[in-house]
This record gives C-alpha cells, sequence and structure tokens, in this order.
C-alpha cells in the first residue's frame, strides 16, 4: 500500500516551508520518526521525522523548493519491508479504518492534512499523512507514477546510487553542504563514494583537483589554488537569489512595522562606569561565578524594572478590535543575527526573573539561535525587544519596531571617553542607549521617562532601591 505524506503545518499558522535538504532517497527502507529531511520555514529549519515505516517510494518534491501545507512531499511503500509493528491496517476498505490512519500518521506539533485543492483547511489538528489505496493492478512500484504530481524517475535499476531523481539534490550531510558552498562547488557535479552515494568531504576536495584544467576558456592554465575563486564565478557581476523563507518574512515584518507604526526614535548618552564596576565585583563573588551575567544582562533587568514605571512601552495596538492591549508581563525579544538571518526569540516573563536567570535565559536563547535550533513558538509572543549593535562597534541607531510591540532598545558599544566626572574631566565608560516607540501608544514624556529610567540604573545601580 502506498501512503503519501504531506507536508504538515508546522505551527504559527505557517502556510510554506522550504525542503532545504532530503536525507533518504526513493527505495531507502525507513522507521517510524527517522529523520528523512530539514525543512526550513520562516522562523526555524526543523527536522522532518517519517510518520510511516516502510520504503521511500517517490519524492514529490526535490531540494530547494518552496511547499505549500498540504501538497505532497514523500510517498511511502508500507505494504512490503515494513516492520512487523507497522500500524497501518492491512485492508483496503476505506470505511471506519480511514479516520484511524489518519490519527495514526500524525506527529507531535504536525497540523492538518489537506484533502482538496491542495491548499491549507484550518481545522482541528488530525493526522500530517493521508492513505491512498493501490490501483487493483499494482504491487510494489506500479502505483508510483499514479500519486506523483511531479516528474521523477520512476526506475529501478539494481544498484543503489543511481536511482536518485534529475531533480534531487546529491545526498550529503551538512557541513559537506557547507563546505561545498564555501569553496563555490556545486554537488550535482561531485560523484560520491560514501555508502549508498553520499558525498563525503575527502568527494569535495578531489573534486576541486578534478576540476582544474576545465576553466581554461582564456588559453591559460589554470591553478590548483585557483580553482575555488573560478568556480565562483569572479566575472559575474551580479547574482540573483529567489526571496523566500527567513528573509522574506523579515521583510514584510520591517515594511508592516515602519508604515504602520508611526516611530519616535530617542537618545541617550550615559557614564555606565559604576555598571562596568559591578560587572568586575559579580565575576569575582563566588556566589555568582560561572552565571555569565554581562552588560546584556543588566541591560535587560533595567528594562524590566523601567517597564513597571511606564507601562505604555509593554503594549499593543489592535486595530481590528479597536482596542489597547496593555501586557501584565514582560515577554522580552532578544534581535539575534544568526547564518539564516535577523531572529528574534524571546524571554517569557524575563520580569520575573533575577540576574542569574537571565543570564541563563540569554545564553540559553543565544546558543538555540547560533545553531538554528530556536523553536517557532519562542519566536513568537513577545511585549518588547532589545537589539545589542554594541557587539558590532556601533553606538546608536533606529531601531525598527518588532510588529505588534510598542518599543525597542537599542544598546550600543562602551566606550572610553572623556566625561564629566565629579567637576573634573576624567576618561570613563560611556554607552548610548537608542530608544524606538510607536507614537500611538507612547506619548513623547512616557517614551523619555522610561529611557531616563533605564540610564539612571545603568548609571547608579544603587537607585533601583528608589524605584521599587
Amino acid at each position: 500500500m502506498i501512503k503519501v505524506f504531506k507536508l504538515p503545518d508546522l505551527g504559527e499558522g505557517l502556510t510554506e516551508s522550504e525542503i532545504v535538504a532530503w536525507l533518504v532517497a526513493p527505495g531507502d527502507e525507513v522507521t517510524l520518526n527517522q529523520h528523512i529531511a530539514d525543512v526550513e520555514t520562516a522562523k526555524a529549519v526543523v527536522e522532518l521525522p517519517s510518520p510511516f515505516a516502510g520504503v521511500v517510494s517517490v519524492l514529490h518534491q526535490p531540494a530547494g523548493v518552496v511547499v505549500h501545507v498540504g501538497e505532497p512531499i514523500v510517498s511511502f511503500d508500507i505494504g512490503g519491508g515494513a516492520e512487523p509493528t507497522s500500524t497501518a491496517p492491512t485492508d483496503t476498505t476505506a470505511g471506519a479504518a480511514a479516520p484511524a490512519e489518519q490519527r495514526e500518521a500524525n506527529l507531535v506539533g504536525y497540523g492538518p492534512a489537506v484533502e482538496r485543492g491542495g491548499h491549507p483547511q484550518r481545522r482541528a489538528r488530525a493526522g500530517g499523512a493521508e492513505s491512498v489505496p493501490a490501483p487493483a493492478t499494482s504491487t510494489t512500484a506500479a502505483p508510483v507514477p499514479a500519486v506523483t504530481p511531479a516528474a521523477v524517475s520512476t526506475d529501478q535499476p539494481a544498484e543503489a546510487p543511481v536511482p536518485v531523481p534529475l531533480a534531487e539534490r546529491p545526498r550529503s550531510t551538512p557541513p559537506v553542504r557547507a563546505l561545498a558552498r564555501d569553496l563555490g562547488i556545486d554537488l550535482t557535479t561531485v560523484t560520491g563514494t560514501g555508502k549508498d552515494g553520499l558525498i563525503t568531504r575527502d568527494d569535495v576536495r578531489a573534486h576541486i583537483t578534478e576540476s582544474v584544467p576545465t576553466p581554461a576558456v582564456h588559453g591559460e592554465p589554470v591553478s590548483p589554488t585557483a580553482a575555488p575563486a573560478t568556480s565562483r564565478g569572479d566575472d559575474v557581476r551580479e547574482t540573483r537569489s529567489p526571496i523566500k523563507s527567513l528573509r522574506k518574512l523579515t521583510a514584510a515584518a520591517m515594511v508592516q512595522s515602519a508604515f504602520t507604526a508611526p516611530h519616535v526614535t530617542e537618545f541617550l548618552t550615559i557614564d555606565v562606569t559604576p555598571t562596568v564596576e559591578l560587572l568586575d565585583s559579580l565575576r569575582t563573588d563566588r556566589q555568582f561565578e560561572g552565571a555569565g551575567i554581562g552588560i546584556l544582562t543588566v541591560v535587560a533587568k533595567a528594562l524590566c524594572l523601567a517597564v513597571g514605571r511606564t507601562p505604555s512601552v509593554n503594549t499593543r495596538w489592535d486595530e481590528p478590535a479597536g482596542e489597547i492591549v496593555q501586557f501584565h508581563h514582560v515577554n522580552l525579544g532578544i534581535a539575534a543575527a544568526t547564518p539564516r538571518g535577523l531572529l528574534v526569540p524571546n524571554i517569557v516573563d524575563a520580569d520575573r526573573l533575577d540576574l542569574r536567570g537571565l543570564a541563563a535565559a540569554l545564553a540559553e536563547l543565544t546558543t538555540a539561535a547560533r545553531s538554528g535550533t530556536t523553536t517557532p513558538a519562542a519566536l513568537s509572543g513577545g511585549t518588547i525587544t532589545i537589539t545589542n549593535i554594541g557587539v558590532f562597534g556601533i553606538d546608536a541607531g533606529t531601531p525598527i519596531l518588532n510588529p505588534g510591540e510598542a518599543a525597542i532598545l537599542a544598546m550600543g558599544a562602551i566606550r572610553s571617553r572623556p566625561w564629566e566626572y565629579r567637576g573634573e574631566v576624567a576618561l570613563r565608560k560611556v554607552l548610548t542607549l537608542s530608544l524606538s516607540f510607536d507614537h500611538r501608544l507612547v506619548d513623547g514624556e512616557q517614551g523619555s521617562r522610561f529611557l531616563a529610567d533605564i540610564g539612571t540604573i545603568l548609571a547608579d545601580p544603587a537607585r533601583v532601591l528608589t524605584m521599587v
């Protein structure tokens, strides 16, 4: 029996995903919940597990394409070669067994299967795959052409490395793909020597040596060291890339924010020498040893305290409802630059955490963002955001609001500068804060007081006692 697995709803109402890489090929035997593909949504890269145990019959979509929720992506033959514990019914009746089959294919976090039209339909969560009965005259491979909407090869050669469809990306691991990308090598031109045709690092390096003589277009020999530069196409004056995934979402969000919320940005430059001295003392305190408390941690805590004195910065403008939503908790977003682009995961209930708790949450958030394991749930629900542009050596900027939030604070680099201190000029640690806020929700007086409160805490941490 052939089972068709359709792209599930991966959460947060996302309607499409890009297939980054297939980790299986037609003819491969897979187990239940085996990692079969990497799928990139607009918010995160997700490992897609198999909902069935059986043999991969057809890959309906090649790697690198954007697929809508509900479209078929892979078919499985669960008849022969499947594990004895396969949960799929063996009879072909479509009566009471049909709902049960759909529920079996459901995975945690997956949304409904789409049965009509190829477009997602929002409803109660059910299975992410659909059972397709085999035609009466079929055995195993015969129904494959009938269920696939894509032009994929259905030949079945005897050798394992051969049955890779023309449109499918060669099998390789993420480190190998990264190496090929850095060297400008097209993996479709590389022959894999690993198991089942898997391309290894040595295959990529060997391909560089083998391809050295080919670029002699200008009648000049090419040295081995010049191969990577030649394969990148140094003579190409421009390169076009499709707008998709995270970049597409970020662009839409920034345009929506910039042309919907009237932005106001204010700046405040302060002497943060006392805060720097406080951090130095905490690093030598055994009670905080290994806590990882840094300047971002202190700024985050100062912001949470200041929100309590100016709650209007922690609100949302609900246009459809004609209401202003006042949040009584702080889900603190932290803008993070990652290889995929800009992400803003948030720390839930950051206002309830102490310095140690904030430091731990920031470390966990940063690690997940850099490794690409940030979940879609962690990227939604923020109420106010901090962006640390100081790590790039920038002093100030005019940050754009995260859609749905009323304020965003940018912290610049800490620099040693001449500063007036107790009637004299001294070399002090100076920091510039930039606050952008939605003028529909935050008046100038409120935004100024909020920024001043943060500055007061950083300039003199002991002043916190007068604010709480």
